[in-house]
C-alpha cells in the first residue's frame, strides 16, 4: 500500500478522525524538510562563490532565482526585458 491509499483508507473508515490529521501532518513534513533543505543548500552555494563582491539586495534576488527556479524557467526574458 502507498501512503496515499493508507491516507484514503483512513478518511474513508473515519473511526478515528485525529489519525488523519496526523497522517497528513506526517506526510507533509518530509516536504517541508526537502525544501528548506535544498533552499539552504542553494544560498550557502551563492555566499561562497559571490560573497565578497555582491551587495545584499543582489544576494536576495539571485537567492529567489535559485530558490524558484522552476518558475524562473517559465518567464519569457524578451518580454521581461522590453
Amino acid at each position: 500500500m502507498s501512503a496515499l491509499e493508507i491516507l484514503q483508507f483512513v478518511m474513508v473508515v473515519d473511526c478515528y478522525p485525529n489519525i488523519s490529521v496526523a497522517y497528513r501532518i506526517l506526510l507533509t513534513v518530509h516536504v517541508t524538510v526537502a525544501s528548506a533543505e535544498r533552499s539552504s543548500s542553494k544560498l550557502k552555494l551563492l555566499k561562497n562563490y559571490l560573497r565578497s563582491t555582491m551587495l545584499q539586495d543582489r544576494l536576495n534576488d539571485l537567492a529567489m532565482c535559485c530558490i524558484e527556479k522552476d518558475i524562473s524557467d517559465n518567464v519569457d526574458l524578451d518580454c521581461a526585458l522590453n
